[in-house]
């Protein structure tokens, strides 16, 4: 039996994303940095009506886009790492919803 023997086939590949999307995920991290400093670490999952307001925050990231432009006006960073963000935040918010967690938008 071979002792370097390890049983993660199916499970996701979290390397592929590391390696692959370096700039985005830095991109990302730069806007949660911008979000840490102007309110505190995490506190986008208490914001009341999350779902809704995280929704149209992205929204407005990519209509901005579709005007062409490229960075937000208050934090200087991409509008894209924006939408990438707020997408993660909704990801987190409704999988919260489906589970019967709260921070629904009544």
């Amino acid at each position: 039996m071979s002792t370097d023997m390890k049983h993660d086939g199916g499970k996701p590949r979290f390397s592929i994303l590391r390696f692959g999307c370096p700039n985005s995920l830095e991109g990302v991290a730069q806007v949660l940095t911008f979000g840490a400093k102007k309110y505190a670490d995490h506190s986008w999952q208490t914001v009341n009506n999350g779902v809704d307001r995280y929704w149209s925050a992205m929204e407005r990231h990519m209509n901005a886009l579709a005007k062409g432009e490229t960075h937000d006006e208050e934090s200087g960073l991409l509008h894209i790492d924006h939408v990438a963000c707020n997408a993660l935040f909704l990801g987190e918010l409704l999988r919260k919803q489906d589970d019967g967690s709260t921070n629904r938008s009544d």
